[in-house]
């Protein structure tokens, strides 16, 4: 018996988080899955402020209150209560895409980053899905740096989601960056694994600095990888580049069109130099155009 999927999805009432979940057709999720909606009320203000003491509704990237001048003020229960009806909105909109998924929600409070990242871990959720960029009303805080640590940070993979126009029932085009690694060959497994579209494509890429100009080697890892996806009924291309992989990964998915970008994530056995993995793969994240997928290869 195969073991159900463990999601945890990200709400904070913003924009992106809006596109986050109506992105989830379109990453080959199964149609049975548990869910769990997180929704994370930051707390910045002292403990001692009373129960009804009145506080400002602005106070974080994540904050599930309405936007408004940094100067009003709204009692804290009533926070709690918009709160609860976003996490109850987004609950619905999960569950008219996905029916037969088991879906939960859970409201925290503390530092967003810090929560999703212990919430992902206790619940040993598969895969962390949240918007390229929260709700912010404020410039001291930096756009992006909640989605940004919960990448690096998270032990789960993890889904980065920024808003595009697709059309409903459209193939998928995916782009994989490969380096060699066990990581990028998870990565590789992950999405000959999903439930695509039919007529879906995939392109791999393999920066060859990062097989250590084996030439002969990039060949062999980009045939397996192909066979894996093209069981998977993916109509797959390859290509081989010399140079920067953070730049010829974003250029070529723009140019190309993709949906989503995948990259597999640092193992610990493997070298710290390995080219896709940490500040690339922070990089692509930040510049990309489109989604971008990091995968972790579970323990066990």
């Amino acid at each position: 018996m195969n073991k159900r999927m463990k999601i945890l999805i990200c709400y904070d009432g913003s924009t992106c988080a809006d596109d986050a979940i109506q992105d989830l057709p379109r990453a080959g999720l199964p149609r049975e899955a548990d869910a769990l909606i997180v929704g994370v009320q930051d707390q910045w203000l002292p403990s001692t402020v009373g129960a009804n003491a009145a506080v400002p509704t602005i106070v974080s990237t994540n904050s599930f209150a309405a936007r408004r001048a940094p100067t009003q003020l709204e009692p804290q229960a009533n926070i709690g209560i918009a709160h609860e009806k976003k996490l109850e909105e987004a609950s619905k909109m999960v569950s008219s895409s996905f029916p037969e998924w088991d879906i939960e929600t859970v409201k925290l409070k503390g530092s967003p980053a810090r929560k999703i990242i212990r919430q992902a871990k206790t619940y040993d959720a598969d895969l962390i899905v949240l918007g390229s960029h929260g709700r912010t009303e404020s410039k001291r805080f930096a756009l992006g740096s909640v989605s940004q640590k919960v990448s690096n940070e998270a032990v789960s993979s993890v889904r980065v989601v920024r808003g595009q126009a697709w059309k409903n029932g459209s193939p998928s085009r995916l782009l994989i960056g490969l380096d060699g690694s066990l990581s990028s060959h998870a990565a590789v497994e992950e999405v000959a694994r999903r439930m695509w579209i039919m007529g879906s494509e995939v392109r791999l890429i393999a920066v060859r600095d990062a097989f250590e100009d084996n030439y002969q080697g990039v060949c062999s890892y980009l045939d397996a990888a192909r066979k894996i996806l093209e069981r998977a009924e993916l109509t797959v291309t390859e290509l081989i580049e010399d140079g920067d992989p953070k730049q010829i990964i974003v250029s070529s998915a723009e140019e190309w069109g993709a949906d989503c970008i995948f990259l597999g994530a640092n193992d610990e056995e493997n070298s710290s130099e390995n080219l896709l993995l940490g500040g690339v793969a922070s990089a692509i994240i930040a510049r990309a155009h489109c989604n971008v997928e990091i995968v972790r290869r579970k323990a066990g």
